[in-house]
């Protein structure tokens, strides 16, 4: 078989149907995420406290007292960096007072303190940031490469990174989860929603969760159709 002629063949062959419940899933997860932040951005909370405000005690409650409150550009970009211990927030998070400014600095100060307490899963997850890095950089071209030169050792490699990747965002679900959970836990106990406001933070912190599961179910289902197309499961005819 001619090399090049199998180009189309890895684009666009039956595996491909493998991927739709994922894709499915990453779709409604981001319209999910999107509509849910949106609707709980227009609602403020009683306490009056922005997002920088809350995670700045909340800091302070847990005796954290070395990670600094910055914010970022863009939207949803909000995120704990435990390198430079810095927690970044979204200009609608730093700045607001809604429901659901406060539930994401809430999450990502979630992440600061269990960066403090030596988190299992957190530190797991540390470890996996650079095979996730790589893997993610070079597992699909050496696949390319191997399948269509037919060099097994290639499509192996390709195997192998893509699955650090994987393993990565399994252990990325237990790591937001329980930011979440104490986020949620550390908001009503300060006061600084009522369980009524609860609600609405929680269903931004689901929404926000679900796109987590997403990519982890996709990063399976893309790993389950490598390893057919590599002919572990039984090899095509030509």
């Amino acid at each position: 078989m001619n090399t090049f002629a199998q180009i189309p063949f890895i684009f666009t062959d039956a595996t491909f149907l493998i991927l739709i419940p994922g894709l499915i899933v990453a779709l409604y997860a981001q319209y999910k995420v999107r509509g849910t932040f949106s609707k709980y951005v227009q609602v403020r909370s009683t306490s009056g406290l922005t997002g920088a405000q809350v995670a700045k005690r909340l800091l302070e409650d847990a005796g954290i007292n070395d990670v600094t409150i910055e914010q970022t550009e863009g939207r949803l970009s909000d995120h704990y960096d435990p390198r430079k211990k810095a927690l970044r927030l979204s200009p609608d998070v730093f700045k607001g007072s809604s429901l659901a400014s406060l539930g994401v600095a809430a999450h990502e100060t979630g992440h600061a303190m269990q960066h403090n307490q030596g988190y299992l899963p957190l530190n797991i997850r540390a470890s996996f940031v650079p095979v996730a890095q790589f893997g993610s950089t070079l597992a699909f071209p050496l696949f390319l490469i191997g399948f269509l030169f037919r060099t097994q050792s290639l499509i192996y490699a390709g195997i192998f990174l893509f699955s650090g990747v994987v393993l990565f965002q399994l252990v990325t679900l237990p790591v937001e989860f329980n930011a979440s959970r104490r986020a949620l836990a550390t908001l009503e106990a300060g006061g600084y929603v009522s369980s009524t406001e609860a609600v609405g933070a929680k269903k931004v912190l689901d929404a926000a969760a679900l796109t987590y599961v997403a990519a982890a179910l996709m990063g399976l289902l893309q790993l389950l159709r490598l390893l057919i197309l590599s002919g572990i499961f039984g090899r095509r005819d030509d």
